[in-house]
């Protein structure tokens, strides 16, 4: 264990306070409230920190018996990416169902809502809204995260996202600057590069950013993206012209900016943790986000020292760390008072019907069907072709539709199938040859049963587009739901989208399915 930093002076209080931090299992670990009690202001949680929203409560309780005004962070956008309902599918769809809604104060009450339900758990800073324009159709870890491909849309709807969650009394954190939407390349696990011009990274890209701010937002969070008409050589996170230059100084945001987290491959692997988050903070970065991967003492007293170092060392002037810190807990004030503002009413919380959850209004809103079919009234076979999860969506959520469908047509059974082996090379079969690969697991499993193919994203994966060309050769009366970015043209009888795989989605296409819409 390292020693370099006192646990009294102020400038090891300012490197424990601009870090956040998480920490393994579902109670508060003594470590963690130590440094609390040592000046650490913010603490991140996961998926494996929660259970329910009573142990969170609980959990949410304990850190601020030990300091009242500890940021608790969480990665809570909805719809695919959701910690607080991590075993069971979100109760709201995400970003990209909203968008093709289009009603921004049906997205605002959403947010409210979403707000007012961590607010009851203890959390105070969301690290949401994405602001991204998915301007790439290929994009493997936004796509649904996205409201859309239309800067104005995604602007006005983040704007309202922002002021739908913060009236619940949750900081918001609009995510990722200066823009993820037009990458091939998950920043999880390599540095992306967008090849564009200014022009249009400022009429496409910082248009949402800009209404985000205009909103009031709360806080930023940076991606670790290489963007080489504002900087050739840092990625975004270490870049003092981007997080200086560009967001404080030209779009006038004066609160905290939160770097994505540090263990990602896009700054670990180029620049390493400690050295990355160094840079950060030397570049405009106010807190440093770790702990998706990194979770444990060890790594926030490295992270720590490598502060004090680079301060005693020259590499990082005492002013702007104490800038950072100030800024943190600036925040932190805030999320404290505002936490026994009331919450939201019951416009907020219901439908169009009494009683009515606002999350299942706005998934069946988002539903689109091409095509016409009969109800089914005979319990169908449920096929999920599932690729792989990135990472920000993770694989301990279930997705999909057939537990929905099992409710409303008993009887239901269902399979996932994955890629084969040779994956565009021959997975299914056309029409007058006989199915091949997983077109030939899910009939043989289906027997006389109708099929449901559940797909994510099939225009990105050759191996479904084919899959579901043999099945619908071999069963023209197949079912398919698109669960992800809907590009590819529509197939199925009917073709069902849902714009997202949150568990609303998934019963509100499963409604479609059982004629019970």
């Amino acid at each position: 264990m390292t020693t370099l930093a006192s646990s009294t002076d102020q400038l090891t209080r300012d490197a424990l306070a601009v870090l956040q931090p998480g920490f393994l299992g579902t109670t508060a670990p003594d470590w963690l409230l130590r440094r609390l009690g040592e000046g650490l202001s913010s603490v991140g949680l996961f998926g494996r920190n929660v259970d329910s929203p009573e142990q969170l409560a609980a959990l949410t309780e304990r850190l601020r018996a030990e300091r009242d005004d500890v940021l608790v962070a969480i990665d809570e956008e909805g719809g695919d990416v959701t910690r607080l309902e991590v075993r069971h599918g979100s109760s709201f769809p995400g970003n990209y169902a909203l968008g093709i809604v289009d009603d921004p104060e049906l997205t605002r009450s959403v947010a409210r809502e979403l707000g007012r339900r961590l607010a009851e758990c203890g959390v105070n800073l969301n690290w949401a809204p994405s602001a991204d324009v998915n301007s790439n159709r290929d994009n493997p870890v936004i796509g649904v995260r996205s409201f859309g491909v239309r800067p104005e849309l995604v602007a006005r709807h983040t704007a309202a996202y922002v002021e739908g969650l913060q009236s619940a009394g949750v900081a918001a954190c609009t995510k990722h600057f200066p823009g993820h939407g037009d990458t091939a390349v998950d920043s999880h696990l390599a540095i992306p590069r967008i090849d564009v011009d200014l022009d249009t990274v400022h009429a496409r890209d910082l248009l949402p950013f800009r209404a985000a701010i205009a909103a009031g937002s709360k806080s930023v969070m940076s991606a670790h993206i290489l963007l080489p008409a504002l900087d050739p050589d840092r990625p975004a996170t270490l870049s003092r012209r981007i997080l200086g230059g560009l967001l404080r100084e030209e779009l006038g945001f004066q609160g905290p900016i939160i770097t994505d987290g540090m263990e990602m491959a896009a700054i670990a692997s180029a620049y390493g943790v400690e050295r990355g988050s160094v840079l950060a903070i030397a570049a405009g970065a106010d807190a440093i986000c770790v702990g998706g991967g990194l979770a444990d003492e060890e790594t926030v007293l490295r992270l720590r020292d490598a502060l004090v170092t680079a301060v005693r060392a020259g590499e990082l002037s005492e002013e702007r760390l104490a800038d950072a810190a100030a800024r943190v807990r600036g925040l932190a004030d805030w999320a404290l008072r505002a936490r026994g503002a009331s919450g939201p009413g019951a416009d907020a919380r219901e439908g169009t019907a009494p009683g009515t959850p606002i999350g299942l209004v706005a998934a069946r809103r988002a539903v689109h069907v091409t095509g016409t079919a009969a109800p089914l009234t005979r319990a169908p076979y449920v096929a999920a072709l599932s690729p792989v999860a990135n990472i920000a969506v993770g694989d301990e959520t279930p997705w999909g539709l057939a537990a929905e469908l099992a409710r409303l047509l008993p009887g239901t059974r269902s399979g996932t199938y994955g890629a084969p082996s040779d994956a565009g090379a021959g997975a299914g079969a056309g029409a007058g040859t006989a199915a091949a690969g997983p077109a030939a697991e899910v009939l043989a499993a289906a027997g006389d049963r109708t099929v449901v193919a559940v797909v994510r994203d099939a225009h990105r994966h050759p191996w479904i587009a084919e899959t579901l060309d043999a099945l619908l050769a071999a069963r023209p009366g197949t079912v398919v739901v698109e669960m992800g970015v809907n590009e590819a043209e529509p197939k199925g009888a009917p073709h069902i989208a849902t714009y997202g795989a949150a568990r609303v989605c998934g019963r509100a296409a499963a409604e479609i399915i059982a004629g019970r819409s």
